[in-house]
């Protein structure tokens, strides 16, 4: 009995969800780039050829081959194993940050948004105040005064990201706040705090769930772009700015190849990401069921 009423819904998801790949193949192509990107960096120390950070100076500089098939860089080191490396740690970075900053930031704009007042006034101010400020520049500021290391690198790669879920969830929540079934929960005794964080939190996390892979796209190119310029995760790590980094200075050269593979990766990894936000527009967007 409880299979037939819980199959139809279940039916009528994935049809919709078919529905939306067939109509949007970037969409589908989007999700296997990002299931591919996750799953290299999983297994990034199991299937990279060589280790990352072994030199070998003999070898440096050799173009694609079938020994080195990204070839290697000025130390010798294979640009694969690096590249693979790289994946896992620029994944790992965006991940804790946009995971950081929407679970601070999804909560204090819930609570703000639902019980509006002095308080969201206050937040909101502070809001505008932070987004007022260029991001980057903002980011490379909190690292600067807190030192590059790994976990400060997240935190202001999470910071910067703060703005977008507190104001996406004051509009979300006080859109709701005043609707049927919310009345009905704070009747039924529960407290605020239970409201916001058991039914008006999980109903805007279908939308959220779009800013948050736009959001990991903009951590990566973050991460990246502070590893470039120096101020991010330092050598030899291996890491997709530090190889663009390391390679410009060999373009003139034409050794192409240690700037191309990173720079493709990162590009890679932001357009799935990207794509991947409008897709779940359309599948998560009731207005787009038939």
């Amino acid at each position: 009995m409880s299979a037939s009423l819980t199959s139809p819904p279940r039916n009528a998801t994935l049809g919709h969800i078919a529905w939306v790949l067939r109509g949007n193949p970037l969409t589908a192509l989007a999700m296997a780039g990002t299931a591919l990107l996750i799953a290299l960096a999983v297994l990034a120390p199991w299937i990279a050829p060589y280790d990352p950070i072994a030199s070998d100076v003999p070898g440096a500089l050799q173009p694609p081959s079938a020994t080195h098939w990204f070839g290697t860089d000025q130390l010798g080191r294979d640009i694969l194993s690096r590249l693979l490396h790289g994946t896992r740690l620029d994944l790992t970075i965006a991940a804790a940050a946009v995971g950081l900053s929407f679970a601070v930031g999804a909560m204090i704009g819930s609570f703000c948004g639902f019980v509006g007042g002095r308080l969201d006034r206050w937040v909101g101010r502070f809001t505008d105040v932070l987004m007022a400020f260029p991001l980057f520049v903002l980011a490379m500021a909190m690292v600067a005064a807190l030192g590059n290391r790994l976990e400060n690198i997240i935190y202001a790669t999470a910071i910067i990201n703060l703005p977008f879920y507190i104001r996406f969830a004051r509009t979300e929540v006080a859109v709701r706040r005043n609707a049927g079934w919310v009345e009905a929960a704070q009747a039924s005794g529960n407290s605020r705090g239970r409201v916001v964080l058991f039914f008006l939190l999980p109903n805007i996390l279908p939308i959220v769930a779009v800013q948050i892979s736009l959001n990991l796209g903009w951590a990566i190119l973050n991460a990246a772009g502070l590893s470039f310029i120096g101020l991010g995760v330092q050598a030899p790590t291996p890491e997709w700015g530090i190889m663009v980094a390391e390679g410009a200075r060999f373009i003139a050269s034409g050794k192409w190849w240690l700037v191309f593979f990173p720079g493709a990766a990162l590009m890679f990894a932001v357009l799935c990401f990207n794509l991947l936000g409008d897709g779940l527009r359309d599948i998560l967007d009731p207005r787009m069921r038939t």
